[in-house]
């Protein structure tokens, strides 16, 4: 672990978000940085504003002398680690980590955090935050803003950041740490974080004080190519967390059990661990006659919140308040702040979210549902005949699971993109299905087939890349679509 990064020579992978802001951070800490990506200036120019000068540019190729001679890789999310030249750095004892691990280690080690000047000359010792992380394969974005909420309404300071929001490595050097010549005084007591499977590969002593696996289903399996790798992966979030840390799992998802007896109860000092149920009472939280209860030692027998006062809506946002409730009590947050907040708390931009209704059908955009399990939670959500719109580039995912609540739930299926046939060979002869070559004809076949009292929902249980530049690009496209009929 390195403990001082000046003069230090890194190289970070990938021109993006976090790469930025790892760049910037490192090169604030005086360490000689050189960032490379396989694409081209004029590809780039977006984030090659925001880095600071002094930084030095590969773009084009990755020259092996930036993995051979340097002290430091720190990789974007996006990068797998099976490429080779990762591979031969690691033979050669040079350590690989990503944006996650380098903020934590800014923070907690010796390597550049400070208080503030006004904390240093009150004589007063600071403690410095603790990381809060969530994972799973769908929800992780509405519970982690959910959390930060919470404890933003209990009177904590927090940062929202990581796969949700901003680079970790660009919040750290806003709030609460000297690096050179920027100082700040607002003092953090949390670091609230979505993470990402991909994040999780890349970290060594990240240690965050709360976690959550939300659910587990099959994603991302084009870059994993067996289940048990993406399992490992998200498991990694507990990689490091001991006695005095908690982790909060899912105690209906089927590869709880396997966690546990396999990872968890197999680990030195394992953490203290939290369920969340909608089918039977857990230590936790557990979802009984339409209410919330909560049944965690020291701090209460149980609180009882009633989820028909919360503004989100859906079965998976029952999951995701349940979850996001018990890291924020164990956190200290009072139970005021955490149901206020339920009652408050609008959602997120494409997950479930209401656009217009049109003659009696309510268009919701589902942007975000970009696997199978994302698109079955939110066709669970819904008692009202659905009209589907679906399709996208494929993530190597098995659509024959979506057949049975198809079946029971879609009145028409609107399929666009690069794994139109694939989906239509899975889930074809259990209801009306329509190909359609644009994204503009298949909302207006939407809307065609849709009558008085239906949804039509945007969930398209793939990646977007086909035809949009992200999953936010797809969303916005279809509200601007669904406003203009």
């Amino acid at each position: 672990m390195i403990t001082d990064f000046k003069g230090k020579k890194i190289t970070v992978v990938g021109l993006a978000k976090s790469g930025v802001g790892a760049a910037n951070l490192l090169s604030r800490l005086g360490a000689k940085v050189t960032v490379t990506d396989i694409k081209g200036i004029e590809d780039v120019q977006t984030y090659l504003k925001k880095l600071n000068s002094g930084i030095n540019l590969e773009l084009g190729n990755h020259p092996s002398w930036l993995f051979d001679d340097v002290d430091l890789i720190v990789i974007s999310p996006g990068v797998s680690l099976d490429n080779s030249p990762f591979k031969v750095a690691a033979e050669k004892g040079i350590r690989v980590i990503g944006e996650l691990e380098l903020a934590y280690q800014v923070i907690k080690q010796d390597t550049g955090y400070s208080p503030s000047r006004a904390d240093q000359d009150s004589g007063l010792k600071i403690q410095k935050p603790e990381f809060l992380s969530v994972t799973g394969t769908n929800g992780k974005s509405t519970t982690t803003a959910l959390l930060d909420e919470m404890l933003k309404n209990g009177g904590f300071n927090t940062i929202l950041c990581g796969n949700i929001g901003p680079a970790i490595t660009d919040e750290i050097m806003k709030y609460g740490f000297k690096v050179q010549d920027a100082q700040f005084s607002k003092k953090i007591d949390y670091i609230v974080t979505e993470v990402s499977s991909f994040q999780l590969e890349t970290i060594d002593s990240f240690r965050p004080k709360g976690s959550t696996i939300l659910n587990i289903t099959p994603d991302h399996l084009d870059r994993y190519h067996l289940m048990d790798r993406y399992i490992d992966a998200k498991c990694r979030i507990f990689l490091n967390q001991e006695a005095d840390d908690f982790i909060v799992l899912n105690a209906d998802d089927p590869y709880t059990k396997k966690i546990e007896k396999e990872k968890l109860k197999t680990k030195n000092n394992p953490p203290r661990i939290f369920y969340f149920s909608r089918q039977k009472e857990v230590k936790g939280a557990y979802y009984k006659d339409d209410v919330i209860h909560f049944n965690i030692p020291d701090i209460a027998e149980s609180f009882p919140l009633n989820h028909e006062s919360f503004r989100i809506k859906g079965v998976h946002n029952i999951e995701n308040a349940m979850a996001a409730s018990i890291m924020a009590l164990l956190c200290g947050c009072n139970i005021d702040a955490i149901s206020d907040t339920l009652k408050t708390f609008p959602g997120l931009e494409h997950r479930l979210e209401f656009v217009r209704e049109i003659d009696g059908i309510q268009f919701i955009n589902d942007s975000k549902g970009t696997n199978v399990g994302a698109v079955m939670k939110s066709l669970e959500s819904f008692n009202n005949p659905v009209v589907l719109i679906a399709g996208g580039r494929d993530k190597d995912s098995d659509f024959s699971i979506l057949k049975p609540l198809v079946k029971d739930k879609v009145k028409a299926l609107i399929l666009i993109g690069e794994a139109r046939d694939k989906i239509r060979k899975a889930v074809g002869g259990v209801t009306e299905v329509f190909v359609e070559n644009d994204f503009k004809s298949a909302v207006l076949r939407a809307k065609s087939v849709a009558a008085a009292g239906d949804v039509v929902l945007l969930s398209p249980a793939c990646a977007s890349f086909d035809m949009f530049k992200n999953f936010e690009d797809r969303g916005r496209q279809f509200k601007k679509l669904v406003t203009g009929i």
